[in-house]
């Protein structure tokens, strides 16, 4: 079935950046897309960003509109999430996200998840 594997998570300064990465395994589809969301402790899991794999649309969360950027590796079935100018409110863990339907920010549309990696942002 579909496995997704993040990594890049780690403790960084506010202000720095942070790079992370998913890998996607399984059925192979056209047409899927990836995305992030995040959960902060005590807190509900929030859309960060999401990525049409076929033709790049992208659709971000106002909070990291001009800061985080989604992109996909389509050779190597791998979505990543650049992080810059971090603040303290982005520390959450973050996971990775697939399924076949346009890019959404509802959770409910995606059905296939990864563990999780935590970002930690000190300040």
């Amino acid at each position: 079935q579909v496995q997704l594997v993040e990594s890049g998570g780690g403790l960084v300064q506010a202000g720095g950046s942070l790079r992370l990465s998913c890998g996607y395994s399984g059925r192979t589809f056209s047409g899927k897309t990836m995305g992030w969301f995040r959960q902060a402790p005590g807190k509900e899991r929030e859309f960060v960003a999401a990525i049409s794999w076929s033709d790049g649309t992208t659709k971000y969360a106002d909070s990291v509109k001009g800061r985080f950027t989604i992109s996909r590796d389509n050779a190597n079935n791998t979505v990543y999430l650049q992080m810059n100018t971090l603040k303290p409110e982005d520390t959450a863990v973050y996971y990775c996200t697939a399924d076949w339907r346009p890019p959404s920010a509802m959770d409910r549309q995606y059905g296939y998840w990864g563990q999780g990696t935590q970002v930690t942002v000190s300040s």
